[in-house]
């Protein structure tokens, strides 16, 4: 229930992210009180009847990320290479020093565009290796776990560094010309998440999501958002995101991708996204192997078709959601 409150406040945030895992504990407490309790029958339909609401909510919730939801982006049927883009984010966990297995993983699964996140001065010398096959770069290596490096074989277009809500929280802003000549728009993000540790609300978080949301919406060319969201597919935020930027989620219909936390299987949750405009479609996305962070890297392969736009729909925005939108890229942080 306290997830369902609209409340920036980390305890009422932080349980947007367990709701598979909820999912199979309430089912798992279902089974548990049909089976084995004794007290009055009326206690136990009240427990069988309030623990199938929840499983119901938790089921609808989560449905649209498994292969039964219906797919927001459409599989490519002709392959136009000139046309297509091939990207990979990866969150490196700044104080991980398996530099080479990074390195691997990626000459492994060939990309166009490589996102490297919570990268420092470090990070960036330890990969300069790959400037020889991506020429195209922008840096802003930080020490506070925020820092971004963006590598590309094809042209950056005027890469910006912004600072759209905090001052040491970082977003890159750029556009990318495909080898047909398509000039596309990526946005690149990590903005932090609602934590005691981090930061104890969604709010910076929140706003900076909306922002680019409406930076996407008004844009002129296809766009990709990719980046850390330090938020799941699933909650209201990120599906307030996807209605006020008319972009599309490659997850729905497909899986959870889940990406974070590598060390911990029954702790996972899709946090590292790519969401894309309606002219695109997907060749194909997979989870990578993990080498050493505590988040795994995210491969997508895309392909621009101007008559996408005709067969995909992105979610339509109401006017509570915008009212509640426009108040959260006012909030004062």
């Amino acid at each position: 229930m306290l997830s369902i409150i609209k409340n920036d406040y980390w305890t009422f945030r932080i349980f947007d992210y367990p709701r598979l895992q909820k999912f199979v504990l309430t089912a798992f407490t279902l089974i548990l009180v049909i089976i084995f309790f004794t007290g009055e029958t009326i206690t136990q339909y009240l427990l069988i009847g309030l623990l199938s609401l929840n499983l119901a909510f938790l089921g609808y919730q989560i449905v649209p990320f498994t292969l039964l939801g219906k797919k927001h982006i459409l599989k490519v049927q002709n392959h136009i290479p000139e046309q297509s883009i091939r990207l990979i984010i990866a969150n490196v966990y700044q104080d991980n020093t398996n530099y080479k297995g990074c390195i691997q993983e990626l000459k492994n699964n060939e990309a166009d565009l490589i996102l490297l996140l919570e990268t420092n001065k470090l990070w960036e010398q330890q990969t300069t290796d790959l400037i020889k096959t991506h020429p195209f770069h922008h840096f802003i290596p930080l020490e506070n776990t925020y820092g971004m490096l963006l590598f590309s074989r094809y042209e950056l277009i005027e890469p910006q560094v912004k600072f759209l809500v905090q001052d040491d929280v970082p977003s890159i802003h750029s556009k990318i010309k495909l080898p047909s000549g398509k000039i596309i728009q990526l946005y690149a993000l990590h903005p932090t998440p609602p934590v005691p540790n981090e930061n104890p609300r969604s709010t910076e978080r929140d706003k900076e999501l909306l922002l680019v949301a409406a930076m996407a919406k008004a844009s002129p060319d296809p766009v990709i958002v990719i980046g850390d969201m330090n938020d799941v597919a699933w909650s209201y935020t990120t599906e307030l995101f996807l209605k006020m930027s008319g972009l599309l989620d490659p997850r729905r219909g497909r899986g959870f991708y889940n990406s974070f936390h590598a060390h911990y299987p029954i702790m996972r949750f899709p946090l590292d996204h790519a969401f894309i405009s309606t002219d695109f479609k997907l060749k194909n996305m997979k989870r990578l192997n993990n080498f050493d962070s505590d988040h795994f890297p995210i491969f997508i392969a895309l392909q621009y078709e101007p008559t996408a736009e005709l067969q995909q729909q992105s979610i339509e925005a109401s006017a509570e959601d915008e009212a509640i939108a426009q108040e959260k890229k006012e909030a004062i942080v």
